[in-house]
């Protein structure tokens, strides 16, 4: 786990970046967090639910698939869920202010912290 404050630390650099997390998915636990913004424990604990719930639909619809990023776009929000590659119980949580963000330069940023991330 040597890499993970310096990637969440990474993570938050990003225009409009507030807040980063890694979660373990099978607790909804944090495992590190950089940032301010958000109540990251409660976020986490949710998102959890909602990687889950994907998790269970795409196995229901019996698809050999798995996912690269959940994007969740609220008004004043962009909030990015991406499994690790490595260990998909595992993910990485990024809350972007939405009128300061390029999502598609954190969704690259955010693969790239994933590609690097050693646990």
């Amino acid at each position: 786990m040597s890499n993970i404050n310096e990637s969440l630390a990474e993570l938050v650099t990003v225009d409009g970046a507030m807040c980063a997390a890694l979660v373990d998915s099978s607790s909804g636990m944090l495992l590190g967090t950089a940032g301010t913004g958000l109540d990251l424990e409660i976020a986490a604990a949710g998102n959890t639910e909602v990687v889950r719930a994907k998790l269970k639909t795409i196995k229901s619809l019996g698809l050999d698939d798995t996912i690269d990023d959940i994007l969740i776009t609220l008004t004043s929000q962009y909030h990015v869920i991406r499994p690790l590659g490595s260990n998909p119980e595992v993910f990485l949580y990024v809350v972007l202010d939405r009128a300061k963000a390029n999502l598609a330069l954190a969704r690259l940023k955010v693969k790239s912290c994933d590609e690097q991330l050693v646990l």
